[in-house]
């Protein structure tokens, strides 16, 4: 894809270069005066020109996907040495071209080239279309991970694939739901221009968010102060405004989309954040705090076999169910049982050195809590051999991991109205599983099941 895109820019650079000096006076549109003096003067068609213009810059909207999975750095470089200079010469080249030609205004991309160079302009033009289409996949997959990470979706399954590159992933649930958004889009819009009522609304909002999300940044975490911070980022926060509101008047044309599309995904959050909040709630006052536990087996042990016993759960200040089932019904104990719990940290990545912490707590237990940043996929088994530095002994053929597999039911009364309360359970149901996402040796897992009411 690199060496096609890179030809694209430099392609579109030399065609707006060569008439770039055709006219001038087409440089004037760097004065922001005459941007003004349009806006002040022309009411609600300048709004609506807005609305039209801010196409040119949809492509940005992209990037803030793309920043989680490639960096700053990369898409920060690409920009400013790369796509800007090609975009603006090609812009340029084109208004140029107008003002020596009004004719050209029809088509004055293609208008560009000379006719014989017409069809390789096209067959490059598609290429770039394709490519650019994998930046929004790609991004897709970046900022549901991440979601999946910080606890606002559920799990769904992820496949790396490269051992080279870590941020290459393929989520196949995501790539169908792409797949039938946009058929969906295609067959309710039918052409490019149709479609992009809906696209400038989405991309406003998600410059406008961005903008405040500056602001806030430079004020609370850079430490500026507030009248510094605002005076940097209000005439973004005021041009990105401006924006907005010229595309809000294109709701009936079909700007309703995304925000329809917006609704429901934050429905679906905050569904599953109270749904989980819920049922964490109700299963925390079936358990045992882990203490009274072990007091209670240090008066009646129970048969002791050999072996480490992996028990995962979201609370260790309490006994995994599947620790109290091993009990009640096999009616034994692992000489070594381990209590762990997977932590998501704040950070995009964690260093190996706060990746595990390891507490004893008695002699057959200890607890350990894995840590992974928000854009890291979790390994149990090659993070637990990081503990063997620690001087914790890891061996996974001698290694048992206990998960506990809940079967959720509607209760009759739940915090959340009936309907939201079956949405959740749906969202539970398509969640992927834990032994897959934590990439746990499936011939090492033993699930126990457990019927709850939400």
């Amino acid at each position: 894809f690199g060496p096609i895109t890179l030809i694209w820019f430099i392609v579109i650079a030399i065609a707006g270069g060569i008439h770039l000096f055709d006219d001038p006076a087409v440089f004037l549109a760097l004065n922001p005066y005459y941007a003004a003096q349009f806006l002040v003067g022309n009411g609600v068609v300048a709004l609506v020109t807005l609305g039209a213009v801010f196409l040119v810059v949809t492509g940005s909207e992209a990037l803030y996907a793309d920043l989680g999975h490639f960096g700053r750095k990369p898409v920060q470089t690409a920009w400013l040495f790369l796509v800007l200079p090609a975009l603006l010469i090609n812009y340029f080249g084109q208004g140029a071209l107008i003002l020596t030609n009004p004719a050209a205004i029809d088509d004055p991309f293609y208008r560009l080239v000379p006719e014989s160079m017409l069809l390789p302009l096209v067959g490059l033009a598609t290429a770039a279309t394709v490519i650019a289409s994998q930046a929004v996949i790609t991004g897709a997959y970046s900022i549901t991970r991440q979601a999946i990470q910080l606890g606002l979706m559920p799990r769904l399954e992820i496949r790396h694939t490269s051992e080279a590159h870590y941020g290459q992933i393929y989520m196949p649930r995501v790539n169908t739901l792409l797949l039938i958004g946009v058929l969906v889009l295609v067959g309710l819009f039918r052409t490019s221009s149709a479609l992009a009522s809906a696209y400038v609304l989405a991309v406003a909002a998600t410059s406008l968010m961005a903008s405040l999300l500056g602001l806030i940044v430079i004020w609370k975490l850079w430490g500026w102060r507030l009248w510094t911070a605002a005076l940097l980022m209000v005439p973004f926060i005021l041009v990105d405004s401006t924006f907005l509101l010229a595309t809000m008047m294109k709701l009936a044309e079909g700007a309703w989309v995304p925000v329809l599309f917006g609704a429901v995904l934050i429905l679906l959050i905050v569904t599953w954040q109270r749904g989980t909040h819920i049922l964490a709630n109700k299963t925390r006052k079936m358990e045992v705090p882990l203490e009274t536990l072990l007091r209670s087996l240090e008066k009646k042990p129970p048969h002791i076999v050999k072996g480490v016993a992996v028990f995962l759960t979201s609370d260790p200040a309490f006994a995994p169910t599947a620790l109290m089932h091993n009990l009640k019904h096999n009616k034994i104990l692992h000489e070594h049982n381990v209590i762990l719990t997977i932590i998501t940290a704040d950070t995009p990545r964690t260093t190996e050195e706060e990746r595990v912490t390891i507490s004893p707590v008695s002699p057959h237990f200890t607890r350990v809590a894995l840590k992974f940043g928000y854009m890291e996929t979790p390994n149990v088994p090659k993070t637990l051999g990081i503990a063997r530095k620690q001087g914790w002994s890891f061996d996974i053929m001698s290694t048992s991991f206990f998960l506990s597999r809940r079967t959720l039911k509607p209760a009759a009364h739940s915090g959340m109205p009936r309907w939201q309360d079956r949405l959740f359970i749906g969202l539970a149901r398509s969640a992927s599983d834990a032994t897959e996402f934590f990439q746990i040796p499936t011939g090492r897992v033993v699930e126990v099941g457990t019927q709850v009411t939400v």
